[in-house]
């Protein structure tokens, strides 16, 4: 082209043709730049925001096996684990005073029985050692009190009125049962311990025995 015709078009022209040549540049500049970002993503692709709405890593399964056994070596669960005995903890003695949780108390007799005329209510009382070796307790009768009670009245007591220390201590083997047997000559007892004591009233009557925080069944008998 004739630089002179060029000439001729005026400065408008020309400035606006390379006002023209540098748009152009630019949008091509601006769409590299939207593929490179895009990372190649086609039409038949889905891109990454699209893909992958969470920037959270799947977990690798390797990693959580190897996680696990670990866990499983370490740290037993609570019912597979050994319980470890405290620094205090010592094994038990034969000869040693029992605990209450080596110990069965029961009572026999008076349940749902009638004691007509003189006849005197009979109880059995049963202490069996079922920790694991021989112990000993006192089976006195301050100790092991049989108690005879109707509603809230408080009847008889082998606690009443014991002479001397009141203690007698046994030795308790394993399984094998204490026996002790008594009756009740139905009259009342108290701690002042009167010198004539009423005579029970015909009514109902709940016997039980007691040692320390043990409680024995209830036997429920009738006086006539």
């Amino acid at each position: 082209m004739d630089p002179d015709s060029m000439r001729g078009d005026g400065p408008d022209v020309y400035w606006r043709r390379r006002m023209s040549v540098l748009v152009a540049v630019l949008v091509v500049v601006a769409v590299v730049a939207w593929a490179c970002s895009s990372g190649g993503s086609g039409p038949g692709r889905t891109s990454s925001a699209q893909s992958t709405p969470s920037v959270t890593p799947a977990a690798d399964p390797l990693l959580a096996g190897l996680r696990t056994l670990a866990m499983g070596t370490a740290s037993p669960s609570p019912t597979q684990a050994t319980p470890k005995a405290s620094p205090s903890a010592r094994p038990r003695r034969p000869g040693e005073m029992c605990t209450e949780q080596d110990l069965v108390l029961s009572l026999q007799g008076g349940k749902e029985q009638i004691y007509a005329g003189d006849s005197r209510p009979g109880f059995m009382v049963t202490l069996v050692n079922t920790g694991p070796v021989m112990c000993k307790a006192d089976v006195g009768p301050r100790a092991m009190e049989v108690r005879i009670t109707s509603g809230a009245d408080r009847i008889w007591s082998t606690a009443d009125c014991v002479s001397g220390a009141g203690t007698d201590v046994q030795e308790l083997q394993r399984g094998v049962p204490y026996v002790r047997a008594l009756e009740w000559d139905r009259r009342r007892s108290s701690s002042d311990c009167r010198a004539t004591p009423a005579t029970a009233l015909p009514g109902t009557y709940v016997a039980t025995v007691r040692m320390g925080r043990m409680r024995s069944a209830k036997g429920v008998f009738h006086l006539r």
